[in-house]
């Protein structure tokens, strides 16, 4: 039984990133930047007023000057400025040439067609040429999750199409006899299939494209056609038949459609029967059945994996020290991940955990924000015992 540790480096040293795709800016939000994009001009483009007011030489003030023109964004004055007077200026219009300062209106007495104007240094309230962005220089990395903030600057830099990873196609594949499909309503000793769409969630979170593949029963054979019936797919993620018992069939399954089993079984709680193979270039992961051993599973290992193929150079959760507001006790030999919700007093966060710690209980997911990291080799943790935590929202 590997560490959590040792399993997170298995499996991320056989994950490699997808091919890549060229898409239109429009279509580029949530896709991953596949290559690092350079300025192909500067931003800004000229010398533009960074407020309203009077363009002026600052060798010249404090001094009152004529007004002998204005200058609004998108107007460009072609004219050449004499010695002694003020432009009147609009924010966004280009700096005249031989003007090198903005007085601010605020800052300028107005007397019908003359200004007032104080002293004011070289370059205020003027924004420069390239002193947002130079040319040559990188605009975006590769392995950025494109959001509104970088669609901006590729826009202002004219980009109309970029290169992205492809998003990982996932199967989900769910088993048990007692699973019936949501819309269905459960007889005794059923139970809903609640995990295909809280993973399906999960997956689209993590940049993935999920495809339910349905409910498979108890039994190898048809398990094992299922899993292959997938193999044209990125990735694949079955839920439940993983431990030990009479009717978990997921490993036969696995051996019967060809993925070689890399990692069996990892030393944590919730999550403990954890299976990870790989087909060829397709990794298959073999998630427990209980919904939250499935949740914690995902997290740690499915989600980091997910982004890599995805491209994300960050896959994983930021970590944090947390306050843990109660005392825990566990045996030595399991990691402990306890779900609970995180709150800042000031410059600390104070770790609330859910009184339902049960990996069917899934209650204990909602207003969870983090799952605070009990390390393996400990037994008993005092009330008020900074721990760590992984982030699941930022805090």
């Amino acid at each position: 039984m590997q560490s959590v540790e040792a399993a997170a480096k298995a499996v991320a040293a056989r994950i490699e990133r997808l091919a890549t795709e060229r898409v239109p800016l429009a279509e580029a939000g949530g896709r991953v930047l596949a290559d690092d994009v350079g300025a192909a001009r500067a931003l800004p483009i000229f010398d533009n007023s960074a407020m309203d007011g009077y363009a002026a030489r600052s060798a010249e003030l404090p001094a009152t000057l004529p007004v002998v023109g204005l200058v609004a964004a998108g107007q460009v004055m072609t004219e050449t400025v004499p010695p002694g007077v003020a432009i009147r200026i609009l924010t966004g219009a280009p700096m005249p040439a031989g003007l090198d300062t903005v007085v601010i209106q605020e800052d300028a007495k107005v007397d019908g067609s003359n200004v007032t104007l104080p002293a004011s240094p070289v370059g205020e309230n003027v924004r420069r040429a390239g002193e947002d962005i130079a040319p040559g220089d990188v605009a975006v990395t590769a392995g950025t999750r494109l959001g509104g903030g970088a669609l901006g600057l590729l826009a202002a830099l004219g980009r109309v199409e970029l290169s992205v990873v492809n998003r990982p196609r996932v199967a989900l594949i769910t088993t048990g006899d007692e699973l019936v499909d949501v819309t269905t309503t459960p007889l005794p000793g059923q139970i809903v299939d609640s995990s295909a769409h809280m993973l399906g969630a999960m997956v689209t979170a993590a940049g993935g494209v999920p495809s339910y593949f349905g409910i498979s029963k108890d039994d190898p054979i048809s398990l094992a056609a299922m899993i292959a019936s997938a193999f044209d797919h990125d990735a694949i993620i079955t839920t439940g038949g993983v431990s030990v018992g009479d009717r978990d069939h997921v490993r036969t399954a696995l051996a019967a459609a060809g993925v070689e089993l890399e990692l069996w079984k990892v030393a944590m709680k919730p999550g403990k029967p954890f299976s990870f193979g790989m087909n060829g270039r397709v990794p298959v992961f073999g998630l427990p059945g209980n919904p939250v051993s499935s949740f914690v599973v995902f997290e740690l290992f499915v989600r980091p994996a997910l982004l890599a193929m995805g491209g994300a150079a960050v896959t994983q959760r930021a970590r944090a020290p947390v306050h843990l507001v109660r005392g825990y006790r566990k045996q030595a030999g399991r990691a402990h991940y306890i779900r609970a919700r995180l709150e800042r007093n000031g410059e600390y966060l104070i770790a609330h955990p859910h009184p339902k710690q049960g990996s069917a209980m899934l209650t204990s997911l909602i207003g969870c924000n983090a799952l605070v990291e009990l390390a393996a080799d400990k037994t008993e943790i005092q009330p008020n015992s900074i721990v760590p935590a992984l982030l699941l929202e930022a805090v």
